[in-house]
């Protein structure tokens, strides 16, 4: 990615969004920036960079990064040390700041207070952003913003980040301070906060909020209520585990019909252009390089949107902290923190922001056994992969109200992925931290929130267009690759075996067979994982794109029902929940460790479980008659 500090010009104001862990940082940088953003990493680190721009109703440009969040400069973890970085001017790779605006929680003021209170000697102009005002004031909470302004020295504005009314005071503050003029930065004096001196911003901060904020008599709140039934010990995991359900039955049922009309859509495409081109290279370098291959993988990508769609809405109503409580005592058996939940569910999407969000475990044993757990959760790139066996194998009918056949297994391989982690986490504990005593979870329970429907489909529209960018490259480069070594070199004028039977990728195929036909994989198969390193689902872009070439007809899943026994097709998804088919998630694991060693010692057992999984399963089903 280019260096974002070139696109700085004349008369624009960097801004930086700093505040603590649920404070609604984020939901004010959306709101702020709209759909004008970017998001890539910093160099040298895989910790999330988000830049965008905006313009005030005054005309003033700014260009707003969204730091990581943190409670002090103090800095525990990767993306706290960016934060501490960029705020103290000491990272090379990162603009300069014009204006810190601090988001505190306005039913929570206590640490933005005390963060307000350290950044004070950064340097840097400083604006106070109390954010949540309406979700205050809806619960009885009064803030004096004058007196909090006039107590603490600086500037104060309230938002409403989720409402368009809600940002007006913050676009004039920010045109008022514009206008004004910006004081420039003067030298640091920040230090390094003793115990001393937390308990001091503390006192302060309660001092402040003691004059300057009134509450109402308490009374249990609606999120305690709420908890009260989320939280129990025993309908709370029952209800967590509905949800997972649900979610992977939506994934499966209600993605059927847009599926069904890209899939038309793509082999009317394939169909029109058959018809128009010759029989030929072209014709057969665009119809079953790139359409069988980039389009097989396409096909997914309403599965992909419903899955992020519901970890996007669960996150946005609070509910992942909630659901990393309940899994604490679980997860306590394995050898894990409670904390290592939140990082594992992620890894459900993918497994690279999964591996990255693991910074929040403060213990470094913890974070490292997560880091190398975290890919054996199903993430999206299986999806295509589950979908086309499963389809091929596993025949679609309903068990019961509202419960399909297919949808039931997708969940059995998705809770296959959590109990091979937490069991590999397990035996780690065992070996290597048998007498250690875990450290309690401690954890900040943010309120229940209706999740934004703007924020919402901005996550997923950035989703998707990563999953169609990857598509249009990695998966595109890929099906060329497969077909060119499926194409050539032609069959010899007396062949008479298919003329695949004659190319590099039967060559390749036959090479790696031995290795791995005590598992039932085919030749075919050894071709399409070669690629699939680059990223899981390219296997389906392969599979494709050889059967398309050896002359197959109609859908991939019918072709491999035709060709495979019902051992290959079980032996394969069970080397799918193990193996470590993802290049890039081994390159974070490298980053994220700053070691080739934990690395390899992932490739390592997962391909070591992946092997002997799939040989059990395959030699089990043959010998029951599959």
């Amino acid at each position: 990615m280019r260096d974002m500090t070139t696109d700085i010009g004349d008369g624009i104001i960097r801004v930086a969004l700093v505040g603590a862990p649920n404070c609604g940082k984020t939901s004010l940088f959306n709101a702020l920036t709209g759909a004008n953003q970017r998001v890539g990493n910093y160099s040298g680190v895989t910790v999330e960079r988000k830049v965008g721009m905006a313009q005030t109703p005054a005309g003033r440009t700014l260009r707003i990064t969204d730091l990581p969040g943190t409670y002090s400069l103090r800095a525990r973890s990767p993306d706290e040390v960016v934060t501490r970085e960029i705020i103290l001017g000491t990272r090379a790779d990162a603009e300069p700041i014009d204006l810190l605006m601090v988001v505190v929680d306005a039913t929570h003021l206590r640490p933005g207070l005390r963060l307000a209170r350290e950044l004070r000697d950064c340097g840097l102009p400083l604006l106070i952003v109390v954010n949540m005002i309406d979700i205050a004031r809806h619960r009885g909470i009064e803030i004096d913003l004058d007196l909090l302004s006039q107590e603490i020295d600086l500037p104060v504005v309230a938002s409403t980040a989720v409402r368009r009314a809600g940002m007006q005071d913050l676009w004039s503050r920010l045109d008022t301070l514009a206008t004004a003029g910006l004081p420039p930065r003067v030298a640091s004096g920040w230090a390094p906060p003793t115990a001393a001196d937390l308990r001091a911003a503390l006192r302060e901060a309660d001092r402040v909020i003691a004059l300057s904020v009134r509450t109402p008599e308490r009374r249990r709140s609606l999120s305690e209520w709420i908890d009260g039934v989320l939280l129990h010990p025993v309908a709370g995991p029952i209800i967590l585990l509905l949800i997972m359900f649900a979610m992977f039955q939506a994934v499966f049922a209600g993605a059927a019909p847009l599926m069904d009309a890209i899939s038309a859509l793509i082999e009317g495409v394939s169909a029109t252009i058959s018809a128009v081109l010759p029989e030929g290279l072209l014709r057969g370098f665009l119809v079953d390089g790139v359409i069988a291959g980039v389009g097989s993988v396409v096909v997914f990508l309403p599965q992909i949107i419903i899955l992020f769609a519901f970890i996007l809405i669960l996150e946005d109503l609070g509910y992942m902290a909630r659901a990393a409580f309940l899994m604490d005592r679980i997860m306590g058996h394995a050898g894990l923190h409670g904390r290592a939940f939140i990082p594992l569910l992620s890894s459900f999407a993918c497994a690279i922001p999964g591996i990255m969000s693991a910074r929040v475990i403060d213990d470094e044993k913890d974070r490292l056994t997560t880091i190398l757990i975290a890919p054996l959760m199903t993430c999206s790139a299986r999806i295509p992969v589950y979908t086309l066996l499963i389809g091929a194998f596993v025949p679609a009918r309903s068990i019961g109200p509202g419960i399909g056949l297919q949808g039931l297994v997708m969940f059995g391989l998705f809770a296959a992925g959590v109990i091979s982690a937490l069991l590999v986490a397990f035996v780690s504990r065992m070996l290597f931290r048998r007498h250690e005593i875990a450290a309690p979870l401690m954890l900040d329970l943010p309120d229940y929130k209706v999740p934004q429907a703007r924020g919402v489909l901005l996550g997923l529209w950035q989703r998707a267009r990563a999953f169609l960018r990857r598509a249009g490259t990695i998966i595109f480069m890929a099906s060329v690759a497969v077909w060119v070594l499926s194409t050539f070199p032609y069959a010899p004028a007396e062949a008479t075996e298919p003329a695949i039977n004659y190319s590099f990728a039967a060559m390749i195929g036959h090479l790696l067979h031995p290795l791995l036909a005590p598992i039932g994989f085919s030749w075919e198969i050894c071709v399409a994982l070669v690629p699939g390193m680059a990223a899981r689902e390219v296997a389906v872009a392969g599979l494709s794109t050889v059967y398309a070439v050896s002359g197959g007809e109609g859908a991939l899943g019918t072709a491999l029902a035709t060709h495979w026994s019902l051992a290959t097709g079980v032996s394969l998804i069970v080397w799918y929940i193990f193996a470590p088919q993802c290049l890039s998630t081994l390159a974070v694991i490298r980053r994220e460790t700053g070691s080739a060693r934990w690395m390899w010692i992932a490739v390592g057992y997962m391909f070591g479980l992946a092997y002997a999984a799939s040989f059990l399963a395959y030699h089990l089903v043959q010998s029951l008659g599959g």
